[in-house]
């Protein structure tokens, strides 16, 4: 199994507990997430965030609907927590979300593992899309961002 990782690092202007109040909070999925998935929670509200909670998601990915189940694995409030696909397109991915105080606010760093079922054709796909699609999924995140912390 080949496994990739993507690395992000954002700088948000605010302090530390306000942002992980922010991204402890499932709701803001959405607001951080491209139009183009066509992203849409399915667990039922109230969602709480803690080691174990799940959460089921719909998508479109290049137009194909996708259901999506994720774990939370580890869960350190204020400073980190990870996810991990329990259900979904790929063999592997686990994201693990960080978060330190910095001068002037928080600085935020995204860890992806993530790696496609199928062998060599996966790896074939994952060169000629999804490679650019996690890519611009992130950068999106990071310009929105952005945008909602200033």
């Amino acid at each position: 199994m080949t496994i990739y990782e993507i690395r992000r690092e954002t700088f948000i202007p605010s302090p530390l507990p306000a942002v992980f109040e922010f991204f402890s909070d499932a709701r803001n999925l959405g607001a951080i997430t491209p139009s183009w998935l066509q992203f849409r929670i399915l667990t039922p509200e109230p969602i709480s965030l803690h080691a174990g909670a799940e959460l089921r998601y719909s998508l479109r990915v290049r137009g194909i609907p996708v259901r999506w189940t994720t774990t939370i694995e580890t869960w350190n409030p204020p400073h980190e927590f990870s996810d991990i696909q329990s259900r979904g397109p790929y063999k592997l991915w686990r994201h693990t979300h960080r978060f330190r105080e910095a001068q002037g606010g928080t600085e935020m760093e995204d860890i992806v593992y993530y790696a496609l079922p199928f062998g060599p054709l996966g790896r074939l796909v994952h060169w000629v899309c999804v490679r650019r699609d996690v890519e611009s999924i992130f950068e999106y995140r990071a310009a929105r961002i952005k945008e909602l912390f200033t």
